[in-house]
């Protein structure tokens, strides 16, 4: 005796509704991957197109001068050889032996500094701090070719207008300050090199803030201070603090290890704006340590046959 089966409505109807939500499913999946590539196309966008905006910071208002922390000083108006006119400042120290080239970094204005330029006149130095263009009252709109020119014209100042000899100037630059400086020394014959809280180059940044992105297929700028460090002949001091919040302790290492010899690397502690301050006397002791370094090695380098 035979029985024909008896159809399972109830399983046709489960399999109807699981199929629907299943299709829910994949339409909401989909949905979210769409807005999820979106998303990361405009952001892509926005970092290639609005790169500048991601480098530069400036400001143009100048809200103290030398004056306002009782230093002297002399206005100074550089004319680079694109024709572009630069603001900046030349503070003489009695005595001086060295004048430090100050290359700033990427936000605000040279206005912002006061407390490096009071440090290092109280070390014995002159100091001329410059304005980028389209920094504070400079001209012009900041590139990275640029502030390459513009380095290079505040250096030319002090040898024209001051007759200070590349033996008795030191490059300083801080942040991205530090990629100018660099790539300056690597193009002339100063007395130092020094680099403090530096990035090893943009694409490098790039990479830690924004490691979902390929920055090296899109970026447009370079400042690949590891690079030009490997040009530079002149004894270079590195100054980093591994509580920088904004550039690795790491990028200041290697920028020390592809330096060439002489050369030392100093710890300082605090954060990424402040860690000159903060340090002290280790900030202070090195600078005056360096300085003994710098002569010790001009008078070897100048008993050498020729």
């Amino acid at each position: 005796m035979s029985y024909e089966p008896v159809p399972d409505k109830s399983s046709k109807v489960s399999q109807k509704v699981f199929g629907k939500r299943l299709k829910k499913m994949a339409m909401t999946l989909l949905s979210i991957l769409a807005t999820l590539f979106i998303a990361y196309t405009v952001m892509a966008l926005a970092l290639f197109f609005l790169q500048s905006h991601f480098v530069y910071f400036p400001t143009q208002n100048i809200e103290y001068t030398p004056e306002d922390i009782g230093l002297d000083y002399e206005k100074v108006t550089v004319e680079t050889k694109d024709g572009v006119n630069l603001k900046g400042w030349f503070i003489p120290a009695a005595e001086a032996e060295f004048t430090i080239l100050f290359c700033h970094g990427n936000g605000g204005n040279i206005s912002h500094r006061l407390d490096s330029i009071n440090l290092f006149n109280q070390l014995g130095f002159n100091c001329f701090i410059f304005d980028y263009r389209g920094y504070g009252l400079s001209e012009g709109k900041p590139t990275e070719q640029g502030t390459y020119t513009d380095a290079s014209g505040a250096y030319q100042w002090l040898l024209k207008e001051k007759n200070i000899q590349p033996r008795n100037i030191i490059l300083f630059g801080r942040s991205l300050g530090a990629s100018i400086a660099a790539q300056l020394a690597s193009k002339v014959h100063p007395a130092s090199l020094v680099i403090e809280s530096g990035f090893t180059s943009v694409v490098n940044m790039g990479r830690k803030l924004y490691p979902y992105f390929p920055i090296r297929w899109f970026a447009r700028f370079e400042y690949s201070t590891i690079d030009y460090l490997k040009k530079v002949d002149c004894p270079v001091m590195v100054i980093h603090s591994p509580q920088d919040d904004i550039v690795p302790y790491e990028f200041g290492l290697k920028l020390f290890e592809a330096a060439g010899e002489p050369k030392t690397f100093v710890e300082i502690s605090g954060t990424h704006n402040d860690g000159f301050i903060t340090s002290g006397d280790i900030y202070t002791n090195a600078w005056m340590t360096w300085i003994k370094v710098l002569k010790k090695y001009q008078a070897e380098i100048a008993d050498l046959p020729t």
